[in-house]
C-alpha cells in the first residue's frame, strides 16, 4: 500500500510539472513580449515633471495635464497586463521547483502576488480614475494620485510594487541549480538583478532623500523589465525542454 501511494504522490507531481512547463512556456513568452512592448511604449514617453524634464515642463498643482490623456498613460495598459501573466509564470515555476526548493518558490511567489495587487492597484487608478477626473476638468486632488508629481503615491506605490518584484527574484534564484548553462543564467540574472536594485534603493533614498522624486523608479522599471524580457525567453526555453523530457 505504502508503495502504491508513493507512485500515486510520483505521478501526480511528474503531472504537475509537466502541466506547469506548458504553461510556463507560454507564460514566459508572454511575459517577455508584453515586458518589451511596455519598455519600448515608456522610452517613447518622455518625462513632463521631475527631475529629468527638459523642456515644457509641467508643476504642482498638475491641473493642466489634461491634454496628455491618453498619450502619457498606454504604456500603463501592458504594464497593467504584465502583473498577472508574471504571477501565473511564478505560479508554474513553483511547480516547477524540485520538493526541496519549493520553500523558496513560494516566497517569490507570496512577493510577486504582492507586486501584483500593489501595480494593478496602482496603474487601474490612472487609467480608472484620473483619466477620466481629468477629461471632465475634476482636478481637484489630482495631485497627491497623478504619475506626473515625483514625490505623490503613483511612484511610491511603483517603487514599492517592482521593490517585491525584485525581491520575487531574490527568493526564486535558488530554484535553478545545476551546472546546465541555462539554469545558471536564469539564477545569476536573477540574483545580480535583485542586488542591484535594492542596493540603488538603499543608495539612491541616502543621497537624494526627499529629493528622490522618480529616479529609483527608472531605475527599478528598467533593471526589472529587461530581467522580465531575458528572463522570458530563457524560462521559454527551459520550460519546452522539460515538457519535451516528459512527453508521454
Amino acid at each position: 500500500m505504502e508503495m502504491t501511494n508513493q507512485t500515486a504522490f510520483a505521478e501526480t507531481t511528474d503531472s504537475l510539472r509537466r502541466i506547469a512547463s506548458r504553461i510556463g512556456f507560454w507564460s514566459a513568452v508572454l511575459v517577455a513580449v508584453v515586458a518589451a512592448v511596455s519598455f519600448a511604449i515608456a522610452v517613447v514617453t518622455p518625462p513632463i515633471s521631475g527631475p529629468y524634464c527638459l523642456n515644457g515642463c509641467v508643476r504642482y498643482p498638475y491641473t493642466n495635464i489634461a491634454s496628455f490623456v491618453p498619450h502619457d498613460y498606454i504604456w500603463m495598459y501592458p504594464g497593467f497586463l504584465l502583473a498577472p501573466i508574471f504571477v501565473v509564470l511564478m505560479v508554474c515555476i513553483h511547480n516547477y521547483a524540485s520538493d526541496n526548493k519549493k520553500i523558496f518558490s513560494q516566497i517569490g511567489l507570496s512577493f510577486t502576488l504582492i507586486y501584483a495587487v500593489v501595480i494593478m492597484t496602482d496603474y487601474y487608478i490612472q487609467l480608472a480614475v484620473i483619466q477620466p477626473s481629468l477629461l471632465r476638468g475634476e482636478a481637484e486632488g489630482v495631485a497627491l494620485f497623478t504619475q506626473y508629481n515625483p514625490h505623490g503615491i503613483f511612484i511610491a506605490l511603483e517603487d514599492l510594487g517592482y521593490l517585491m518584484m525584485s525581491l520575487a527574484f531574490l527568493f526564486t534564484a535558488p530554484v535553478f541549480v545545476g551546472n546546465k548553462r541555462l539554469v545558471r543564467a536564469i539564477r545569476w540574472l536573477f540574483i545580480i538583478s535583485s542586488l542591484v536594485v535594492i542596493g540603488a534603493f538603499i543608495v539612491m533614498h541616502a543621497l537624494y532623500w526627499k529629493d528622490i522624486g522618480y529616479r529609483f523608479e527608472v531605475i527599478v522599471i528598467t533593471i526589472n523589465w529587461t530581467v522580465l524580457i531575458v528572463a522570458g525567453v530563457l524560462l521559454s526555453v527551459l520550460f519546452r525542454r522539460v515538457a519535451r523530457q516528459r512527453a508521454p
